[in-house]
């Protein structure tokens, strides 16, 4: 029997006012009659004492266990904080231990306050991770699956590509992603995530979950797909659990019902065709594949390929013409006696990669510098121009952000990261890696935008996107007054261990992090125009933590370092 913290009260007032009624009757001793009514009263408060004793060695006993669980946890994941974070599992438990488990230990505890423990927690919540960070990291799982093609027992046992730190995920877990699944009508990964649930507790893990609770959710998941049968065979299994579960004895009824509607209504078209002479059943089954791989959006097919390394590969003719060079920008004197090495990583658009470019102590300078600053990701507003946040979503497997014109959400770019500026006159490292940028690649970097470092989170990507604004975009960049984002150069500040690689779907390129590089293209033609094929993103993170930072260029100041081209796409 476990006293919670409300009951405990109720118990101390049933016991006092026991006491206050028996001391109402003071004249007990008059009677031996009565007071042998006293000795069973007495006899039922020792009973509940001591099942109050009993609480509180067992709240005791589940405390401590708790401790040395996460005494181990901890100390294994402080040695190695972002490879342990690295690991999308283990940054989704931290954020439902941190927003949950957590709280149910503070209830359990709040009514010892003598060392402090409770008032220390309560002050640190403060600083917590909330609801919308465990759901942001429930649904970041959901997306890695989509992406990188796996199947929810795969990241439930935690058999991710390279991982250091592998972390299995509990019945509780997988319960949880299929409700945050089921609370955004996303019955697809409710019915992946509930199913894996019961697969657990079908092997006999233990769980505070029953598997009512699972089949009553996975049923309804599999219904709203429309698989009638297969909704009625839980559904069923259920009953036999739960013989008197009253919505699975009404969902049985019009399962049936329904079931037998359609097959009323498929022998009646069967009859039809037959009279008529007519075979339609093809040409259905047809169109509806047709409409199905209408449906698919092709970026995002191609997107999501390359992402997974499966890609369009270049032919060995095209290859060919790829080269690794010293590069000196025509003998510029910071380049002279120490030639950087580049090499081609694409040739249309032409996209280089500059290796050793970036110490690790500047590295770690930058990170240090950015931190403290990090703040959630801007993208620029199509109708303004002005950065802004990227309020997002995830339901059913497409992202979708607020149109800012519209302000309803569409399915559109979004980015899942944090990111900071740093200006060149706050530290000597920045303006020592802007003057490096700028000899490298003889571009004004005075006009440029701020070397911006952006670290991505739990399945932290960027959905396909323009760095340049488009001729739709009159406003792009208006409030900077330095014109278009002529070039982008990019550094990878750590590698990555499974994912997180940059690509761009419309000509089949991926470019993968490599810590210490940098990459290099241009957005614009030497005319003005955009070069369309240059829209790129980057790819979920699902093993790793990936740190980049890039430096958008602009027009003004390049006019006579980059003149201008005479034709349209020169």
């Amino acid at each position: 029997m476990l006293w919670t913290r409300m009951e405990l009260p109720c118990w101390c007032l049933l016991l006092l006012s026991c006491l206050q009624s028996l001391s109402a009757h003071n004249d007990f001793f008059t009677s031996i009659g009565q007071m042998t009514d006293l000795l069973y009263t007495e006899k039922d408060l020792v009973t509940s004492l001591k099942d109050y004793i009993r609480a509180e060695e067992n709240k005791l006993e589940r405390v401590k266990r708790w401790a040395d669980k996460l005494d181990s946890l901890t100390a294994t994941a402080t040695q190695d904080p972002e490879g342990f974070l690295g690991h999308p599992v283990n940054a989704f438990k931290l954020m439902k231990r941190l927003n949950t488990e957590w709280g149910d230990l503070e209830s359990l505890v709040l009514s010892d306050t003598t060392d402090g423990f409770i008032s220390n927690l309560t002050i640190q919540r403060q600083y917590f991770p909330t609801e919308e960070d465990q759901t942001g990291a429930a649904k970041a799982l959901l997306r890695l699956q989509d992406t990188y093609k796996l199947d929810a027992n795969t990241i439930s046992t935690g058999d991710l590509p390279g991982v250091k730190h592998k972390s299995q995920m509990t019945v509780e877990d997988c319960y949880e992603l299929g409700k945050i699944a089921y609370s955004d009508a996303d019955y697809y990964h409710t019915e992946l995530w509930m199913a894996q649930a019961l697969k657990q507790l079908d092997e006999g893990e233990g769980s505070t979950i029953d598997q009512v609770t699972v089949l009553d959710y996975l049923s309804y998941a599999i219904y709203q797909q429309g698989e009638i049968e297969r909704a009625l065979a839980y559904t069923l299994r259920l009953l036999k659990l739960d013989p008197e579960h009253q919505r699975a004895k009404g969902n049985v009824k019009y399962f049936e019902f329904q079931l037998e509607k359609q097959r009323k209504a498929a022998e009646e078209t069967a009859l039809t065709q037959e009279e008529s002479g007519k075979r339609v059943t093809s040409e259905k089954n047809k169109k509806k594949k047709q409409n199905k791989s209408v449906s698919l959006i092709p970026e995002r097919k191609k997107y999501e390929m390359l992402c997974r390394g499966e890609g369009l590969k270049m032919t060995p003719r095209r290859q060919s013409r790829l080269f690794c060079r010293y590069h000196d920008n025509n003998r510029h004197p910071r380049f002279v006696l120490a030639p950087v090495k580049q090499q081609d990583e694409w040739d249309r658009p032409y996209i280089v990669r500059y290796l050793d470019i970036i110490s690790d102590a500047e590295i770690e300078k930058v990170k240090q510098l950015a931190k403290p600053r990090l703040r959630r990701a801007t993208i620029s507003n199509p109708v303004t121009g002005v950065l802004e946040t990227a309020h997002y979503r995830i339901s059913k497997r497409r992202a979708t952000v607020h149109d800012p014109q519209t302000g309803k959400l569409t399915t559109a770019q979004y980015r899942v990261s944090k990111s900071a500026w740093l200006t060149g006159y706050e530290d000597p490292v920045i303006e020592r890696i802007n003057e490096r940028i700028e000899g490298i690649t003889g571009l004004e970097v005075d006009t440029a935008e701020e070397l911006q470092v952006a670290n991505y989170g739990v399945g932290g990507q960027y959905e396909p996107h323009f760095d340049f604004g488009r001729k739709d975009e009159p406003d792009a960049f208006k409030e900077l007054g330095t014109g278009n984002r002529i070039a982008t150069w990019l550094f990878y500040m750590s590698d990555v261990t499974a994912g997180g690689a940059t690509v761009f779907p419309d000509v089949g390129a991926a470019v993968w992090p490599k810590k210490g590089t940098a990459v290099f293209w241009y957005n614009l033609f030497a005319s003005g125009e955009g070069d369309y094929s240059t829209r790129h993103a980057a790819c979920p993170v699902l093993v790793g933590n990936k740190w980049v930072s890039n430096k958008w260029i602009h027009e003004r100041g390049q006019e006579w370092r980059r003149p201008c081209g005479l034709n349209e796409t020169e």
